[in-house]
Parts: C-alpha cells; sequence; structure tokens
C-alpha cells in the first residue's frame, strides 16, 4: 500500500468517530509493515480512551517492528489522559512516521515530531494536508484561536425562503437532509438559537435520526421556563463573549440555528466558518416570506456578501451547499 492510500484509509477511520472524540481531535492512523502491507488501523477512542496511533499499533502487533505509521495528525508527546503516543511509536520500533498536520496544540505543536527525530525515526510531514486541515477544521481553529468553530445551518426553498407569511415552515426540506443535519448536530458540541425561535417553534434541539451525544443547548436570551430546549446555556451577554466562554470549556464546534436576525448578528460580525444551507425544490414567492438573513439588505451587487463553495451534493430530493467565507483581502 502506498502512503497516500494509506492516509486516505486513515482519514476514512477518523470520520468514524468524528461524533465521539471531542473535545479531542478525530485522528485516525494505519501501520504498514516494512514491505508495504496493511497490518494495523485505528481511530482515537471517546475522552480517557485510547488514542489512534495506540490502537493501530495494537493491532499491527510486533509486525509494526521496521514498518511506517501513517497518521492524521501529529502524534502526542505529553501527558494527559493517556500516556504519549510518542512513546508507544518508540516501543513498537516503527522506522518512519507519515504526518498530514502537525497539532497546533501548545502542548504539542511540533514538539512530537522532534521527539521521534531525536529518536532517529525518519518524519514525513504535510501528505493530504489539505484533505486533513478541511476534516479536522473545528479543532485546528478552537487551538489556533482558542474559540468554537461556527458552522450555521439553514434549509430555504429555491427562492431564499425560510418560512412562509404565516411563519411555518416544517418542514422546507424531506428527512434525508433533516437526518444530515442531525448529524451535524450529533458532531457538534453546543448549539445555539434565539429566544424567538424557542417561544415560536418550542425545538427540543436534541439529536435524532442518528446515534450521537446531544449538544450543551444555548438560548441568546431567556427561554420559557415549560420550553423543550432546558437545560440550556442562557446567555444575555455579547455573542463575542460568549465564544470566548464557549472557547474556555472545551467547545470545540458551535452549531447557530437561528432565526435569521442571529444568523445575521453572528454573519456581519464575520464570525461564521461554514454556511450549511439545504435548498429545497420549492417556491414560495413574494415578498413577505421569511428570508435567510433578516435585516437591511445590501445596497447594491458590488456590496453583495461572497463566498465560495466548498461541497456540493444531493440529499434526498434536496441539495446541500457548504459555503465558506473568502478569505480576507481574496477577491
Amino acid at each position: 500500500m502506498e502512503d497516500q492510500e494509506a492516509m486516505a484509509l486513515a482519514i476514512e477511520k477518523a470520520t468514524t468517530v468524528r461524533a465521539l472524540t471531542s473535545p479531542n481531535p478525530w485522528v485516525g492512523s494505519v501501520v504498514l509493515s516494512e514491505d508495504g502491507t496493511l497490518i494495523g488501523t485505528g481511530a482515537t477512542e471517546p475522552p480517557g480512551g485510547a488514542h489512534a496511533e495506540v490502537l493501530a499499533l495494537n493491532s499491527a502487533g510486533p509486525a509494526a517492528s521496521g514498518g511506517t505509521l501513517v497518521v492524521t495528525l501529529e502524534p502526542c508527546s505529553h501527558y494527559g489522559r493517556t500516556p504519549p503516543c510518542v512513546d508507544s511509536i518508540l516501543a513498537a520500533g516503527v522506522a518512519r512516521v507519515v504526518i498530514a498536520v502537525v497539532d497546533p496544540d501548545e502542548r504539542v505543536a511540533g514538539a512530537g515530531i522532534a521527539a521521534l527525530r531525536d529518536a532517529g525515526v525518519v518524519v514525513e510531514v504535510g501528505l493530504m494536508a489539505n484533505e486533513v486541515v478541511a476534516h479536522l477544521g473545528p479543532y485546528l481553529w478552537h487551538r489556533r484561536h482558542a474559540r468554537p468553530y461556527v458552522m450555521c445551518k439553514l434549509a430555504s426553498t429555491l427562492d431564499g425562503a425560510t418560512a412562509a407569511a404565516d411563519g411555518s415552515s416544517q418542514w422546507i426540506t424531506g428527512q434525508a437532509a433533516r437526518t444530515d443535519a442531525h448529524r451535524l448536530r450529533a458532531e457538534s458540541d453546543a448549539i445555539l438559537v434565539g429566544a424567538g425561535t424557542v417561544r415560536v417553534d418550542n425545538p427540543a434541539l436534541t439529536v435524532r435520526h442518528v446515534e450521537g451525544r446531544d449538544p450543551l443547548r444555548i438560548v441568546l436570551g431567556k427561554a420559557p421556563p415549560d420550553a423543550k430546549i432546558h437545560p440550556c446555556l442562557e446567555w444575555t451577554g455579547d455573542i463575542e463573549s460568549l465564544l470566548d466562554e464557549l472557547g474556555q470549556r472545551g467547545v470545540l464546534q458551535l452549531m447557530v440555528e437561528g432565526g435569521s436576525a442571529i444568523v445575521r448578528s453572528f454573519h456581519d460580525r464575520n464570525l461564521i466558518n461554514l454556511y450549511v444551507i439545504y435548498m429545497a425544490p420549492a417556491l414560495l414567492g413574494g415578498r413577505d416570506m421569511a428570508p435567510l438573513l433578516s435585516g437591511v439588505s445590501a445596497a447594491s451587487i458590488t456590496e453583495a456578501w461572497r463566498g465560495h463553495f466548498t461541497g456540493i451534493k444531493m440529499v434526498g430530493d434536496d441539495i446541500r451547499l457548504d459555503v465558506r467565507p473568502k478569505p480576507l483581502g481574496s477577491g
């Protein structure tokens, strides 16, 4: 097996634990024998459990000696909930380690790579780095900025309506899109809505349709005492302070679900890392429908906010659009 094929398999393994490992990163690892044969795989367990590298080495056994370990993130070199992965790699006699990205966590940040090289292990960094950066985006963002990665989930008709004139919005999209959205909930550590949405829709904001943990539920404002969203964090302060607070709590990904005024407040402050828009093949028409973003519209086309598509796929009868902001200074 070639290194790139092994790294692709490591990413695939990491994907299977995406909703389980936070606040630890979801990491995948593969072990190849000296002749390139696949002999071990692993993916990080929930907090307190073994890391991907240790699991892959355990499955490979003595055959790992002289072989290659391929891993999506730099192995740790410090004691946390578990011993350093670097120690396990050296004990296994691995001759070569291939890493996609350096871990920006200040407790690692190149120290794992240095420890391996100091011990005579050949270390190569950067294979499929772009794919892994996208895959580990929330973890990497949190470690670099001490704030959660903010994902905004929206559902609309073809003409951009999130609700009809009477306020009804259930259901714009079909079951497949709703199931996919619950997968995003399961991958998020916290989910946020405004108090107005709680009063109108009374959402539970729990994970259904898929396996996964319920995220921390947050209301901007005060929720009625009998609302389904309880227990929840009710926040009446500034949203930037909220992001700082959530970062300190170890929240890697925050999912913003609405309403449109809340989305607009995050959008106007350039706080959204990813917009996930489910678009249904439906039309409402007219001027009295609820738009994706509330508030004053851009005065001219030259003032339009522009991002770039990073994912487009069919989800049942609907389309999922993944849109990221363009980097500052880009055209």
